[in-house]
């Protein structure tokens, strides 16, 4: 059973790895589109957070003795066109920063749930040095969320709304 669990691990921290590396890439794009400067920054710190977070993947590689590498991940490469369709359709709209938010929270979440998971696994595969990595990025990601959601809620959302 271990060596099951341990081939899921491998398999699902390629996907985060994948995924990652897009996120990375889309974080420019909506650091330049979002309207808030608040917003901006928030995209940005995200950008170097997540730069921080693939490094740590890397050692987690390293830990199981494997290259870091990706597999394609459908589910991100969804969200992400969702997030780029929301800048499409709303560019110069006062909506646009709400949708945003909206799609930058779809990613966290996604991120949470791998994270989570990558966690439980990794202690259970006795694994405490990945676990502890993997933790790290797990509350940076909650953090982002908690701070998307007050940013929403201090002004985006009155600001979609004021245009209504």
């Amino acid at each position: 059973m271990e060596k099951m669990l341990d081939v899921l691990f491998h398999e699902t921290l390629k996907d985060i790895y994948y995924a990652e590396r897009r996120i990375l890439k889309s974080l420019t794009r909506l650091a330049r589109g979002a309207q808030s400067p608040d917003l901006q920054a928030a995209f940005r710190t995200h950008r170097e957070e997540t730069q921080g977070q693939i490094e740590r993947l890397q050692q987690v590689f390293e830990i199981i003795g494997k290259r870091p590498q990706g597999k394609t991940c459908e589910a991100i490469d969804g969200i992400l066109a969702e997030g780029e369709e929301m800048l499409e359709t709303f560019t110069g709209q006062p909506a646009l920063d709400a949708g945003l938010v909206s799609s930058a929270q779809a990613v966290e979440h996604y991120e949470i749930t791998r994270y989570g998971t990558l966690k439980a696994w990794a202690e259970a595969l006795g694994l405490p040095e990945a676990a502890a990595l993997l933790d790290q990025t797990l509350q940076e990601e909650i953090r982002t969320d908690q701070s998307m959601s007050r940013l929403a809620e201090k002004s985006l959302n009155s600001i979609a709304m004021a245009a209504e």
